[in-house]
């Protein structure tokens, strides 16, 4: 026996024995045959050979495997002379996902993975059918990424409908699209996606390096555990790698030279690298007229800056209206209610947090009985009683608005702890506090990387050119020029 490393697993090889007994009785018993209904096994005699089929019973499809079986079953056994591999793969078996294994524990992992495996009496390879098929929902508009105008499919959780979708809007002969496996025991696939003639070959086969790498049993949160994996910092809260569930989003990218990750089991496409200025980009900013779109962009970035600052800036002038000109004197509450502001103010947060989670298990028939209760039941009854100020669930609301307009879900959550730090430390240390919450707040953004990509690129470090296409959406014409961070190895449009 040898061992052999494929994607990050490491699997022992078992050539196949001179005894086709032998062949099958090993099958069976790697599979599990006899122990799960669900692993099928038919012993069958076609042309004077003893013929077994291994497979997954609701991973194949039943139409095909009964045509190439009723084929099977009017051979003569000299049709299969003098070569009957050859015979069964070029003529008798017409089917066009056709392989071979001589490794009984690869033919047997395949099989886990849908296509049907066909051992033949006398035949010294195992012949696998990729006639697979997944239980799988239908192509659909993401929610997260909802556009007024533009397609309305999305990435469904299997690996193939997620290639092929890309591949649609791709006719590049320079696409490319590899398999491997990471896991030991999942053997999740996984494809690398990029477009040869312009992705930075190293960075390609950096990224394959890690994949390979990683030393896991299985990927059980798909595409989460494979970033905590190669994202590197583990409590950094702020996202390094986009995700997206809109076919057209990925393509964008890859003809800008980004590298995609596709994986087996998740509509969650990952695009690396990205900065910190990709998790706010939306598809609607580039399905409206330039101007338009720039505006969509202008208020999406007051909104994701005003949910992090407004919040502790509003405190901060409530605890020192002082700081506050004579114009904008009217900034702060004139009734704090029973509570300290700034216990107000954490017991919001959390109750808005407790609120979407609510949400997220709530049945959707129930969901408009779920906001009468917060809204009236909740928050007009709490200032009411006096609990809460007005002016608190004013600019809360602003936050959390500001918040739920960010397109990235992950860049979303992590504003929430930068807020949720800042009003503590604005809290204990008045406006010294706060200055030094944003100063390291900016410090520690700007220190990150993303695959070795500055995060705040073009921020810092500074260029012109890209940073004006960040704030502004620029008129697809004028955009002649791939993103400089990537090393795109054409990098004309």
């Amino acid at each position: 026996m040898r061992r052999r490393l494929r994607g990050g697993c490491v699997l022992e090889e078992q050539r196949l024995f001179d005894s086709y007994e032998k062949n099958v009785s090993y099958l069976k018993d790697r599979l599990g045959v006899e122990e799960s209904f669900d692993m099928v096994h038919l012993d069958l005699v076609y042309a004077g050979r003893g013929m077994s089929l291994f497979l997954v019973d609701g991973f194949v499809k039943d139409d095909i495997l009964h045509y190439l079986m009723k084929l099977l079953s009017r051979l003569d056994p000299d049709q299969l002379e003098p070569d009957p591999l050859e015979k069964l793969l070029k003529t008798h078996l017409p089917y066009v996902e056709l392989e071979k294994k001589k490794d009984l524990n690869a033919a047997a992992d395949w099989v886990l993975a849908g296509p049907t495996a066909l051992v033949v009496e006398g035949v010294d390879e195992i012949i696998m059918i990729d006639a697979r098929t997944y239980p799988v929902r239908g192509l659909q508009e993401p929610d997260l990424e909802r556009v007024v105008r533009g397609s309305r499919d999305g990435f469904v959780e299997t690996i193939i409908f997620n290639t092929a979708l890309t591949r649609r809007r791709i006719r590049d002969r320079s696409l490319r699209m590899e398999y491997l496996q990471v896991g030991r025991r999942s053997l999740t696939d996984v494809c690398i996606c990029y477009i040869k003639d312009i992705a930075d070959s190293d960075r390609v086969e950096e990224l394959k390096n890690v994949l390979q790498e990683i030393d896991t049993d299985a990927l059980p949160m798909a595409e989460k555990t494979i970033d905590e994996y190669i994202s590197g910092r583990y409590w950094n809260p702020y996202p390094v790698i986009r995700y997206t569930e809109r076919p057209d989003t990925a393509a964008a990218h890859l003809y800008e030279g980004h590298i995609l990750v596709i994986i087996d089991g998740s509509p969650s496409v990952m695009i690396t690298p990205s900065t910190f200025w990709h998790h706010l980009q939306h598809a609607e900013e580039y399905r409206q007229k330039p101007l338009v779109g720039a505006y969509l962009r202008a208020v999406r970035f007051f909104g994701f800056f005003a949910s992090i600052f407004i919040l502790p800036l509003y405190f901060l002038f409530s605890k020192r209206p002082d700081l506050l000109p004579e114009a904008l004197a009217f900034i702060g509450p004139t009734d704090t209610g029973t509570l300290p502001l700034i216990i107000q103010f954490l017991i919001a947060e959390v109750g808005i947090d407790m609120l979407r989670m609510a949400a997220i298990h709530t049945p959707s028939t129930l969901g408009t009985a779920l906001g009468l209760v917060a809204a009236i039941l909740i928050g007009q009854v709490a200032v009411e009683v006096g609990m809460f100020s007005s002016e608190v669930v004013l600019y809360l609301a602003l936050a959390a608005i500001g918040t739920f307009a960010t397109p990235s879900y992950e860049l979303g959550l992590a504003d929430r702890i930068t807020r949720l730090v800042l009003l503590l430390v604005t809290g204990l240390f008045g406006l010294k506090g706060y200055v030094v919450g944003v100063t390291l707040w900016l410090l520690y953004v700007s220190s990150m990387k993303s695959f070795k990509t500055p995060y705040l690129w073009p921020f810092l470090p500074f260029s012109w050119k890209p940073l004006r296409d960040v704030l502004l959406r620029s008129p697809i014409p004028l955009k002649n020029r791939r993103p400089a961070f990537l090393h795109p190895d054409d990098p004309d449009r």
